[in-house]
């Protein structure tokens, strides 16, 4: 047992019995635990006895879509690259019984690092040390869209064929179901997304929010551990590229989509330079990317008009929201610009 409060999603005392009734042996002495990050997205704790420290993954609090927050299949993909050209985070425990702490969650390793996602905390590192760390966030990229998901036990883990035409539902559904407005620009663009539809490539394993912020990169600027793998699955990677080119272009707009803004640090690698960076380390073919980023866009839009639709019903509160729609339209009309 431990006298420690524990913080919000997390039950000490039940996690500690749990523990002990399952063997696991790591920690020695009573546990305390502090929140890393969280949010409307996985909850994430340090937790630790002292000597040992390790980190535990939960979904967040409330009422949460169970296939959105899938601790199973976040735990079996980190686990599954173990061992790969991929760094991750070694995985120790799953618990999907939800009575222990309230969810399920499971156990991992503390990597040090840095998730860089402001110019002012990248900028300092100097142009050549910036270039190195962009370099290797692609290699990153490229190393886990090189690994055959059979080799690894994921051969199951996604539906690859008609995943992109599946994706463009998706947003589409996502976007039906939190419209407050008249939007005739995503409907123009969902139209021509569906109008030029590729057919489904060579299938890999795709992050789905591979950018910066979610990799650690410790003192050497290498990439220490890729993070967030919740919207891990199989299908398209080059959906993976689209988007992390999206970012690095937002970042450059007054879009109104709260991204990252590393991408302007000095010796930051540029568009082309991450494209070419991605194929020349073996990453997939991207001689036609049209359609890929007109969907990275309309994801974007879709993401951005969700959370303004919860700001006009009161369900988000802070400075800002009030404005973030009008980011809205400016993406969709990237989106159609590149498939015009």
């Amino acid at each position: 047992m431990t006298d420690t409060p524990a913080p919000a999603g997390l039950d000490l005392e039940e996690l500690t019995a749990h523990l002990h009734d399952v063997g696991f042996g790591l920690f020695d002495a009573p546990l305390s635990a502090r929140i890393i990050s969280g949010g409307r997205s996985n909850l994430t704790y340090e937790l630790t006895d002292g000597s040992h420290s390790l980190v535990l993954r939960r979904p967040p609090l409330g009422h949460v879509l169970a296939t959105a927050h899938d601790m199973a299949r976040e735990y079996r993909v980190l686990t599954a690259l173990s061992g790969t050209a991929v760094p991750v985070p070694r995985t120790h425990l799953l618990c999907e019984d939800p009575d222990v702490i309230g969810a399920p969650f499971y156990l991992m390793d503390l990597v040090e690092g840095t998730p860089f996602r402001t110019v002012e905390q990248l900028a300092p590192l100097g142009p050549a040390r910036a270039r190195v760390v962009s370099e290797r966030m692609v290699d990153t990229l490229a190393a886990l869209h090189a690994v055959d998901p059979d080799s690894v036990g994921l051969s199951d883990f996604g539906r690859p064929q008609g995943f992109l035409a599946r994706q463009v539902r998706r947003w589409t559904t996502q976007l039906e179901n939190s419209r407050s407005r008249d939007l005739p620009e995503a409907e123009e663009l969902h139209e021509l997304l569906v109008a030029r539809l590729p057919d489904d490539g060579p299938a890999g394993i795709v992050h789905g929010d591979f950018r910066l912020d979610n990799l650690l990169v410790d003192d050497r600027d290498q990439v220490a551990a890729v993070l967030d793998w919740e919207m891990a699955t199989l299908g398209d990677p080059v959906t993976d590229v689209a988007l992390l080119l999206v970012y690095q272009r937002l970042a450059r707009l007054d879009s109104g989509f709260p991204v990252s803004t590393v991408s302007q640090a000095p010796g930051f690698l540029s568009d082309d330079e991450l494209l070419a960076r991605y194929e020349a380390a073996g990453g997939r073919d991207l001689s036609d990317m049209g359609f890929h980023l007109a969907l990275a866009y309309y994801k974007l839009a879709v993401i951005l008009e969700g959370i303004y639709f919860r700001y006009r019903q009161g369900k988000t509160v802070g400075e800002g929201f009030d404005k973030i729609g009008d980011g809205v339209v400016p993406l969709l009309r990237e989106g159609i610009a590149v498939l015009r």
